[in-house]
């Protein structure tokens, strides 16, 4: 006979339910505190870069979550809702703050933007046009957090917590439980991911793999380094800085058929704000969107693949690159937060050849601090708006319209022609400045296609008008283009028709792109004006308006200009070699006879097709690539040609290099400090 048994049913998962139904109807704050916090921050992600639901990020930012509100535990139960509370309005705030900025940037602020916060007033109807719903749904969440708060007092909840809470304990068990979320996050990122972190060049790769608050928490100890490497870091950037520049000077200077070509000539630089190339071969009903700019660059030495390499600091970033031939500042602008550095910049070594050196700008002075930066980088004299009569006719967006500008300044020109033998300024336009919406001031262009359409009931065929781009950013941004580049013909007629500046070299260059969206393009370039309907991919003719496409529309004009007959006719030609913003300064610089032994650039004569573009996000393109560095991929430029083993590697460790170099020289100011060099342009010993 079988013995019978009495088997005890397993009580762990019972038990397990009960004890978690304990903790969440125990800790019923703090997990409101968790899930509004963690919701916010995949949202953040969802409507800037994309993934929300990616592992990495995810478990980082609940992780950090778990650890900062473990400190909650601390408090009495009936004021946790304070700390809690201000950790949700500190995350939001996070939110809206990146979500506005990237909207308008594509990128995510900086602690040391903070310093800039006077420029937005600047430039308010710009973001303010760029400004989406979606930028401000984070404030739901203080709101929602808040409700669940009073919901909870009204059920005893915090009554209750005060009789059973073990603060303490709940405090170390919670933040080991992130410790250990994060640790195990942390193992499996890859030391690319941490590269980027420590450099913090492409935030948003930075974001998609850390999260928003790990990143913010990171840009803080960055806004630190300065004075953290004054301390430690200090000896370590001078040693690679002297290495590096030990190692380049010994590159032997090479003379090529543009050396001298424009020595002891005047230079004149023109700055034409949010200028592309793309606009150049564009035209509507016949007529070109920038008829002027096209003929200046036939008429002289024309760069059809030049880059601008900015941040954050968009068109400060472009003079001071330009001038330094160094790259933008990792954190902040440099025009704001580096501004007390010492540069060696085409204003101070054209000044040691005895040139005068001016800036003028319809703006004001103290937009993005010029007042500062202009006379650190070797500018003697300033015109900016108190130097012009600015009336309510005259203003197009964000100040004087181009027209008037012109028209004020040639006075002030000639002025400086006749009294210095040898001169060099910079001019700087604002009416292509974002957002393009004063329209009715831009004057006519017609942007509708005229089609014939037969109606197939009444057999009847009649012509359509259709206006597909008015209204539009691209269609704002097109009129505003052609309005600036009729105010440069005007410059130009002014310069023509003068006795003066025979003896003069106009440098014409967009400062850099106009941050219109992917969508604006696609709308641009895939419209099909023959149906009146956007094509899709199925669609014959239809282009694929993708990341890289993006990116390598981003080059704009840059034109080598004279009057002077003998000089225009041994430049007058297209150059394709790609060129970024940096090797301005040596090419200029080796036909005007000046070089700076800190130039990051190349004469782009020597160096050719052999040149690399440095971004400061750590992307570059060459004439074979571009390369991605938040994805690690590349997009080829040639067909049929195979690229070394190592190309791209070397490329990578190329452009950290610099972007290190450049950024150090910046933050601790080794020019001033370590003194390299001496005047004739050798190594001090």
């Amino acid at each position: 006979m079988a013995k019978k048994t009495n088997k005890q049913p397993n009580k762990q998962p019972k038990k397990f339910i009960l004890q978690f139904i304990k903790y969440i109807t125990s800790n019923r704050l703090f997990l409101s505190y968790v899930l509004f916090a963690l919701i916010g921050s995949i949202l953040i992600r969802a409507f800037t870069v994309g993934h929300p639901f990616d592992y990495h990020p995810i478990m980082v930012d609940l992780a950090l979550i778990l650890i900062i509100g473990a400190f909650g535990y601390l408090i009495k139960p009936k004021k946790q809702f304070h700390y809690f509370f201000a950790w949700i309005i500190i995350y939001n705030i996070i939110n809206i703050i990146g979500s506005i900025y990237y909207t308008f940037y594509e990128s995510f602020p900086t602690i040391g933007l903070i310093a800039s916060i006077t420029q937005v007033g600047e430039v308010k109807d710009s973001l303010l046009n760029e400004l989406r719903v979606v930028d401000f749904i984070y404030i739901l969440f203080p709101v929602l957090f808040y409700y669940t708060h009073k919901v909870l007092g009204r059920q005893n909840y915090y009554n209750h917590m005060s009789k059973i809470e073990k603060g303490k304990k709940m405090c170390v068990s919670t933040m080991l439980a992130g410790v250990i979320l994060l640790a195990c996050t942390l193992v499996t990122l890859t030391g690319t991911d941490y590269s980027r972190l420590a450099k913090q060049w492409n935030r948003e790769a930075i974001v998609e793999r850390f999260g928003i608050i790990l990143y913010q928490g990171n840009d803080i100890v960055q806004s630190l380094y300065p004075k953290i490497n004054s301390l430690f870091g200090y000896d370590e950037a001078v040693r690679k800085f002297k290495d590096f520049y030990g190692q380049k000077s010994q590159e032997e200077h090479q003379n090529n058929e543009y050396t001298g070509i424009f020595e002891g000539m005047n230079v004149i630089f023109v700055h034409m704000e949010s200028m592309q190339q793309f606009l150049m071969d564009l035209e509507f009903n016949g007529q070109a969107v920038t008829p002027t700019v096209k003929k200046i660059a036939s008429e002289g030495m024309y760069f059809s693949h030049f880059y601008p390499q900015i941040s954050v600091g968009t068109s400060s970033d472009t003079e001071f690159t330009l001038n330094t031939s160094l790259m933008p500042a990792n954190s902040g602008t440099v025009f704001v937060s580096y501004y007390n550095r010492e540069y060696l910049s085409i204003p101070k070594l054209l000044k040691e050849k005895g040139y005068y050196t001016f800036s003028m700008h319809g703006n004001k002075a103290d937009m993005w601090n010029r007042s500062k930066m202009h006379p650190q980088l070797g500018y003697d004299e300033m015109f900016f708006q108190d130097s012009f009569k600015v009336t309510k006719e005259n203003t197009v967006g964000l100040g004087i319209n181009d027209y008037a500008f012109f028209e004020q300044a040639m006075p002030i020109l000639r002025d400086i022609e006749t009294k210095h033998q040898n001169y060099m300024g910079t001019v700087i336009t604002l009416s292509n400045h974002s957002p393009f919406n004063d329209v009715e001031k831009y004057g006519e262009f017609d942007l509708s296609y005229k089609r014939m359409e037969t109606d197939e009931e009444t057999g009847e065929t009649k012509e359509v008008i259709d206006d597909y781009l008015t209204d539009t950013k691209m269609g704002n941004y097109i009129k505003s283009a052609h309005y600036a580049d009729l105010a440069l013909d005007e410059f130009i007629n002014y310069i023509n028709n003068d006795e003066l500046f025979n003896n003069t070299i106009f440098v014409f260059y967009g400062d850099h792109e106009a941050k219109l969206s992917r969508s604006e393009f696609n709308n641009l370039y895939n419209y099909d004006k023959e149906k009146g309907e956007l094509k899709t991919e199925e669609d014959e003719g239809y282009y694929n308006y993708d990341y890289y496409a993006s990116e390598l529309n981003k080059n704009t004009p840059l034109i080598f200009w004279t009057k002077n007959a003998k000089i225009r006719k041994k430049i007058n030609k297209e150059i394709t070699y790609y060129m970024g913003m940096y090797d301005i300064l040596p090419t200029l610089g080796n036909m005007m006879g000046f070089s700076s032994p800190y130039a990051l650039g190349h004469d782009i004569f020597n160096i050719k097709d052999d040149n690399i573009i440095i971004f400061p996000n750590g992307n570059f393109l060459t004439s074979k690539v571009y390369y991605n560095n938040s994805t690690g991929l590349y997009m080829p430029l040639q067909n049929n040609v195979e690229l070394e083993t190592d190309y791209i590697e070397k490329n990578k460790e190329y452009t950290e290099q610099y972007l290190d170099i450049s950024n150090s020289i910046i933050v601790h100011d080794l020019i001033k400090e370590v003194n390299l060099f001496n005047e004739s342009g050798g190594e001090n010993e």
